[in-house]
């Protein structure tokens, strides 16, 4: 019952985030997004064989009538790459003020989004309302700065899971940023900023991780994470005994099975999970957090203490692969921020902490700021008013803190 009252407080949490954030112009959004559902399904279908494509070389666009006051809003579809470098279609949404752009290029920041599921009809692009899960998105177009949110591989385009695959997310978020440049009236400069939560903030520090060398043409100046799933050792194994920790490893462990295939045996990957675990995994794999919370609690509740024969952390081949989809295997080189909340039993505080002590070790530049009694799913919301001109001041190469 604890771990049962525990999963749903998380989702009640992120039901309230969307709340608070989508409340404003969301009728209008929802109205007009209903008429552009019909269309959905089109833009987001395909050809079996795409013409290869340069990383961030737009697909296809459309613009979003229902996007938020005073901005313009568009999907898109771009090539990316996937942690093996093959050549992948992903989405996106981009939203710009609807100012006159003036002297400069407009900067932009590249928005991961936290965990909403792992399945195709799971991406936020394809909601009534595809801004709802974009945390910040009113104060960053307030402050000037253009946003872009990817889906990640796999979601809302079909195409291999990527859920916590660090090179592939990494790629999608600043492939993104390209795609947008081109986009007509977007005015979007090569100055990019990065802003992510959950398994979004490990999709921002990945990115910036690989800015430097995968997108030699674009500035990188600051990126900012709340909560990141930045050490998945620690997440999993900490977390693979409650529910929550089922369904984030049902996600993961189908994603992980297929990208590395060409590595590992799939006979040793599957043995990480008990036979019943091998039943659920497929089942919540195509579940959403969001609106089908309750399918996927009844399937995960009964398989906590039964769902792995042994912990994935220290089990080959998966410490491996969770080690190399953890951050911090490469510089950032840029300031970075750091929000953690004190009450958050998802990514533990202590995790966090540990992740930072082996950046500021590496000689980085990091505020780390813990909120008291802010859980997992409100941290973003809760960090916003520190992030955005933090995020400013970076852009400008003002100071920023460092509290290593």
């Amino acid at each position: 019952m604890k771990t049962s009252s525990r999963f749903i407080g998380f989702i009640a949490a992120v039901c309230c985030v969307v709340l608070l954030s989508g409340c404003i112009n969301l009728e209008r959004r929802v109205e007009e997004g209903i008429v552009e559902e019909f269309t959905d399904p089109d833009f987001y279908s395909l050809p079996t064989r795409l013409d290869p494509g340069d990383p961030g070389e737009l697909i296809r666009f459309q613009s979003i009538l229902s996007g938020p006051v005073g901005a313009l809003a568009w999907r898109v579809i771009y090539h990316s790459r996937d942690m093996a470098g093959n050549d992948i279609p992903v989405s996106a949404v981009v939203v710009v003020p609807e100012l006159p752009v003036g002297k400069k290029d407009r900067p932009v920041v590249s928005w991961g989004h936290p965990t909403t599921g792992s399945a195709q009809k799971c991406g936020p692009s394809l909601n009534l309302d595809p801004f709802l899960f974009i945390e910040g998105l009113d104060s960053l177009l307030e402050a000037g700065y253009a946003v872009v949110a990817t889906d990640y591989q796999g979601m809302s385009v079909a195409g291999p899971s990527s859920y916590l695959l660090g090179v592939t997310e990494g790629n999608n978020v600043i492939d993104a940023v390209r795609a947008a440049r081109q986009l007509p009236d977007s005015g979007i400069g090569t100055d990019v900023l990065l802003w992510g939560h959950s398994q979004g903030g490990q999709a921002a520090l990945f990115a910036a991780q690989q800015f430097e060398s995968y997108a030699p043409e674009l500035t990188l100046h600051g990126v900012a994470v709340a909560a990141p799933a930045a050490d998945l050792n620690g997440l999993l194994s900490d977390d693979i005994i409650n529910v929550s920790g089922v369904s984030i490893a049902s996600y993961a462990i189908p994603a992980f099975e297929v990208a590395y295939a060409d590595r590992f045996p799939e006979a040793d990957m599957a043995s990480i999970l008990t036979p019943a675990g091998a039943a659920a995994a497929p089942k919540i794999a195509e579940m959403c957090l969001l609106t089908q919370n309750k399918e996927i609690h009844a399937i995960a509740e009964p398989l906590v203490g039964g769902y792995v024969t042994s912990n994935p952390a220290t089990t080959e081949p998966w410490a491996t692969m969770l080690a190399e989809n953890s951050a911090g295997g490469a510089p950032v080189k840029v300031p970075m921020f750091v929000a953690q909340g004190d009450s958050d039993t998802l990514v533990i505080p202590a995790i966090t902490s540990e992740y930072v002590n082996r950046l500021c070790a590496a000689g980085e530049h990091v505020e780390f700021v813990t909120y008291p009694n802010t859980t997992h799913g409100l941290i973003a919301t809760k960090a916003l008013p520190t992030v955005v001109p933090w995020l400013t001041d970076a852009l400008n190469g003002n100071p920023t803190t460092s509290t290593c």
